[in-house]
C-alpha cells in the first residue's frame, strides 16, 4: 500500500518534468499488467491524468527500460505509444509516469498493421539487440549485440531461456538437437535489424476513443521484425485485417509459418519461467515440432 507522502513526492516529481502546477490525486486502479499497481492520477482540476504504475524499489530498472523502449518507439513517429514523463523511487516504491491515453475505441485494425510495418521499416541499427538489457514481463531479457540474426536468437533468446528453465527445475531433452538444427531452420533467411515491441500480444496494444493504434508496454530490441507477427498470434491472434495491412505495407517471406513456432518458443518458455504449468510440455512440443 501507498500513503499520501508518495502521492505528493509524485506530483513534486511531474511539476519538476513539466514545469506546471500539476496536483493529482489516484482516482481509479487501473490495469497494469500481471505485475505492476497502476493507477489514473488526476489533477484536482480535472483537466490533466497520468497513468502512474509503481511496484517495490528493487523493479526500478524494470520501469527505466519501459520508459526508454517507449521513448524509442514514440521517436520513430511511425505508432503511437504513451510518452514517459519520469520515473524514480519513494519510500521504497518504485514508480514510472506515463501519459494517460483514454483507450477504449474500436479502431481501425488496417491502420494498426500499417503503422507497425512502418515501424519495422525503420533502419536504426546495424546490429541485433539492445544498447542494454530490458525485461520481458519481470524475466530479465539479455540483449547482447550480435552481427548475424541466427547467432543472436539462440544465445540471447533461447539459450538464456533454456537456463531459466532448467534454473525452475525444467527439463527440454532436446533442447540441444534444436541448437544443432537452428542454422537449418533459418537458412537463407537474413532479416535486417528492426526495432520491434518485443512483448506484441492483444494485452499490449490497443485503440484510444480517438480510434488511434497504440501498443505498450514493450520489450525492444532490434530482431527480426517477424518476432512481433509471430507473438500477436501466439494468444488468439489480431483481427485478420491488421496482417494483411502488414504485409501490403511489407511484405514477409516465405517460411514464416515455421519461424513462427521457433519465435513463439522463446514467450512460451519465458511463460514457463513466469508461471510454471503446462508451458513446459508446450515448450518439449514446440521443439518436436519444429524437428520433424
Amino acid at each position: 500500500m501507498v500513503d499520501q507522502r508518495f502521492w505528493d513526492a509524485v506530483n513534486n516529481r511531474i511539476r519538476e518534468r513539466v514545469g506546471s502546477s500539476f496536483d493529482g490525486k489516484p482516482v481509479s486502479s487501473v490495469g497494469g499488467g500481471c505485475i505492476n499497481n497502476a493507477e489514473r492520477l488526476l489533477d484536482r482540476s480535472g483537466n490533466t491524468a497520468y497513468f502512474v504504475k509503481h511496484n517495490r524499489a528493487e523493479l526500478a530498472a524494470m520501469f527505466e527500460t519501459e520508459a526508454a523502449g517507449l521513448q524509442a518507439i514514440a521517436d520513430t513517429g511511425t505508432i503511437r505509444a504513451p510518452l514517459p514523463i519520469c520515473q524514480g523511487i519513494v519510500g521504497g516504491r518504485a514508480f514510472l509516469v506515463l501519459e494517460w491515453l483514454e483507450l477504449g475505441g474500436r479502431g481501425d485494425w488496417r491502420a494498426m498493421g500499417e503503422q507497425l510495418a512502418q515501424l519495422h521499416q525503420c533502419r536504426l541499427s546495424e546490429h541485433f539487440g539492445w544498447d542494454g538489457d530490458n525485461f520481458i514481463g519481470a524475466t530479465v531479457q539479455t540483449n547482447a549485440k550480435a552481427d548475424e540474426w541466427v547467432d543472436f536468437f539462440l544465445s540471447e533468446r533461447l539459450e538464456a531461456q533454456r537456463r531459466l528453465v532448467e534454473q525452475r527445475g525444467g527439463s527440454l531433452p532436446r533442447f540441444d538437437e534444436l541448437r544443432r538444427a537452428l542454422p537449418d531452420l533459418l537458412a537463407g533467411h537474413q532479416p535486417e535489424p528492426s526495432l520491434v515491441h518485443g512483448d506484441l500480444w492483444s494485452g499490449n496494444a490497443a485503440f484510444t476513443i480517438q480510434g488511434d493504434p497504440v501498443i505498450f508496454d514493450p520489450a525492444v530490441y532490434f530482431g527480426d521484425r517477424e518476432v512481433d507477427l509471430a507473438m500477436s498470434q501466439l494468444f488468439g491472434g489480431f483481427d485478420r485485417s491488421f496482417y494483411t495491412a502488414y504485409r501490403t505495407t511489407y511484405p514477409t517471406a516465405g517460411g514464416y509459418e515455421r519461424r513462427r513456432t521457433l519465435y513463439n518458443l522463446y514467450h512460451v518458455l519465458n511463460h514457463y519461467t513466469l508461471f510454471g504449468g503446462f508451458y513446459l510440455s508446450q515448450a518439449n512440443g514446440m521443439i518436436a515440432e519444429l524437428l520433424r
